[in-house]
């Protein structure tokens, strides 16, 4: 159970993470997509024929001798060098910088202004899946027959869980091991692990409101209580993270 919740975790963060890098991918790919399309053709309405002129023999002859030079082999007409193609390495860099300057700290920027662009952002990526989890839960409690009040004791439990989260995690943002301004995949799985320690720990709290059996029916039910409990943390309210480094 407790290597299931490190997984659960750690799949959560590194999910977060590869979600906003596809969103950034997505939108260049589209934008290339949009560059590559030729240019809709403009249908120009037929007009009726003309009656055609009596034939002149001057441009009957100058019509031959265009279609003579028409067939001869012409030369290549020069054409403009194409620019320099990005390579998948070149563009991942620019992820990095485009992932850098959304969430990292803008020059002069303070920590509550940080917060008050970011929080709103966060609270609204996670709208809809808290929403699914909070529903998930419903109908498990409903399943494994969980009271009221077991369910506000709860709630009550998790409050804790959630403040050792977030002290967690601004621990991890001011030492850099969690930084927007570089890709640190072994940083990010560290903490996952850590994190993973901490929501096993809730289920030990579970375990105290909860009997056995509702534990059991909960979980063949489908519902997992390290997912409800990493979405349903306030990550709007983290600390903001060191202003960038000099140079970038």
């Amino acid at each position: 159970m407790a290597r299931a919740t490190a997984v659960l975790a750690g799949t959560t963060v590194v999910g977060v993470v590869a979600s906003i890098w596809l969103y950034l991918e997505n939108r260049s790919l589209r934008s290339e997509l949009a560059d590559a399309k030729p240019p809709p053709q403009v249908a120009v309405a037929d007009k009726p024929a003309a009656a055609a002129p009596p034939a002149d023999p001057w441009q009957q002859t100058q019509a031959r001798s265009g279609e003579i030079r028409s067939r001869s082999p012409s030369s290549a007409q020069p054409a403009l060098p194409e620019g320099p193609k990005e390579s998948r390495l070149d563009r991942r860099a620019r992820r990095t910088e485009e992932f850098g300057a959304m969430f990292g700290r803008h020059e002069g920027e303070t920590e509550e202004e940080y917060k008050n662009r970011m929080g709103p952002m966060i609270a609204a990526g996670l709208l809809m899946p808290r929403a699914r989890v909070a529903e998930y839960r419903r109908i498990a409690e409903e399943k494994a027959k969980v009271t009221p009040e077991q369910s506000k004791k709860l709630d009550a439990a998790f409050d804790k869980v959630y403040s050792d989260v977030l002290d967690y995690t601004n621990k991890a943002i001011a030492d850099g091991q969690l930084s927007p301004y570089e890709r640190n995949v072994a940083g990010w799985l560290d903490y996952a692990g850590g994190l993973g320690g901490i929501l096993n720990e809730a289920q030990g709290s579970v375990g105290k409101i909860l009997d056995p059996g509702q534990i059991k029916t909960m979980y063949e039910s489908g519902f997992e209580w390290g997912e409800y409990l990493g979405l349903n943390a306030p990550w709007e309210n983290l600390n903001a993270p060191p202003p960038p480094p000099k140079g970038r």
